[in-house]
């Protein structure tokens, strides 16, 4: 009988897991999961992605018990300890998905190199992050990738999905030893957000069967009410592969307003990890010469991380952000356009900030989302500016999500609260605006 190894990376589940059920399919395997240590020693590292990683870890773990397998962790470099594991047990191939980034294209080099020392085979599966695989749509034009969304949409929605695999009943997985999980604390003493969200496969599948059963019906009409908290939070199990999303595509109806807009940001997410995958550089370079020349101001960088700049729309964002982990789509686009637009500063600043603190942060979605907002990127409106005023009226019409989070402005009632400083008697712990914008 044979034996394959299924390398996780960002693919945590047993769902609809290409990765696993090719390793699985002609005979023993070793799912198999490395603490990476280059990841590890990378500063600042995420708390917030540490605790929602160890308990996705430890979800997919109970899943492959389930099936009468269990996951098997080491922790060091990628490459030698997934060659430690081929030597202890034989294995012939090494099944792991691909993935856009420069560090993945370099770890599956390294690792191909690696393994054909032992005569052993690497396979990289594509369509297990995205739904439709990186360069798989071209622009008739003769383009390497599309840059622009609205085009890569609609042959998106035309492209024919794979179909969705069924988990493995049973996983045989020969003697090898395993690392216990670390505690949080051990990969990362910073500490991460208090009400961060619980990572892993079946507490994400929970959450789709919610979504699915009437919430997305909505989602058209009320994805932007900040208030409302519309929105699925699936983005976090998305971006550690505790979900598929082309199994989410699969069980969505697309014929539905609210289906047909979850899809497009689902969409979306394969759209910018396109664009990555053709333009590596694009994670820390500028696609284009943006609309506004960055100066350096720490003070107003650190009033808008801080929640602290007199906008209460940007500050309740910004102070979810701390607290969850997470921010609502559209509250990302106001803080980011704000930092960008408004106080002129380099969007890399505002990313790795991010990076830091959003659970869901990946480079493709992160980095390409903060140049679209900063003007640097894809948006075919560069020089748009979302005036954080009448963003809050818009999507915040009673000021109840700037309520939710500033607590010392809640004497200020509907939306009044947007424009403290207007008010007979002003918060004294509230700061004045850092900036000044139009309808103030």
């Amino acid at each position: 009988m044979s034996i394959a190894v299924a390398l996780f990376t960002r693919d945590l589940r047993v769902h609809d897991n290409p990765v696993l059920a090719a390793a699985a399919r002609g005979g023993e395997v070793v799912p198999l999961f490395v603490l990476d240590e280059q990841i590890l020693e990378r500063k600042p590292l995420s708390a917030n992605r540490i605790r929602f990683l160890l308990t996705a870890l430890a979800e997919l773990d109970t899943e492959l018990r389930d099936r009468g397998g269990r996951l098997v962790v080491r922790r060091g470099d990628v490459g030698a300890e997934v060659a430690r594991v081929v030597a202890e047990v034989g294995a012939r191939t090494v099944h792991i998905a691909s993935d856009v980034s420069r560090y993945s294209a370099l770890r599956a080099e390294r690792l191909r190199d690696g393994l054909s020392q032992h005569g052993c085979e690497l396979r990289e599966h594509s369509g297990t992050v995205t739904v439709v695989a990186p360069g798989a749509l071209v622009p008739s034009s003769g383009a390497a990738h599309f840059a622009v969304f609205t085009p890569y949409f609609r042959r998106w929605l035309e492209t024919p999905l794979r179909a969705v695999l069924a988990a493995p009943n049973t996983l045989t997985v020969p003697e090898i030893e395993s690392r216990a999980l670390p505690e949080p604390t051990e990969l990362c003493a910073k500490p991460g957000s208090p009400r961060l969200s619980v990572g892993g496969e079946s507490t994400g599948r929970k959450l789709v069967r919610r979504w699915l059963s009437g919430p997305v019906d909505d989602y058209a009409t009320r994805s932007d009410d900040l208030a409302a908290d519309a929105t699925s939070h699936l983005s976090p199990y998305l971006h550690f592969g505790c979900l598929s999303a082309t199994e989410l595509v699969h069980r969505t109806d697309l014929s539905a307003d609210g289906g047909h807009a979850f899809a497009r940001q689902l969409a979306w997410r394969d759209f910018n990890h396109q664009l990555l995958a053709a333009r590596p550089d694009l994670a820390w370079s500028n696609l284009r010469r943006g609309p506004v020349q960055p100066r350096t101001d720490p003070h107003a960088f650190d009033a808008w991380r801080e929640g602290r700049t007199g906008y209460p729309v940007i500050d309740a964002a910004m102070r979810q952000l701390l607290a969850e982990g997470w921010m609502p789509g559209r509250a990302r686009l106001i803080a980011a356009s704000f930092l960008t637009k408004n106080l002129r500063i380099d969007w890399r600043i505002g990313a790795d900030h991010f990076l830091r603190w959003l659970v869901d942060a990946d480079i493709a979605n992160n980095q390409l989302n903060w140049q679209w907002a900063a003007g640097t990127g894809t948006d075919t409106r560069p020089n748009r500016v979302l005036n954080p005023l009448r963003q809050a009226e818009r999507n915040d019409p009673g000021g109840d999500y700037a309520r939710r989070w500033l607590p010392e402005l809640n004497t200020l009632s509907g939306n009044a609260i947007h424009r403290p400083w207007r008010a007979p008697l002003l918060a004294p712990d509230y700061p004045p605006p850092i900036v000044e914008v139009n309808g103030m």
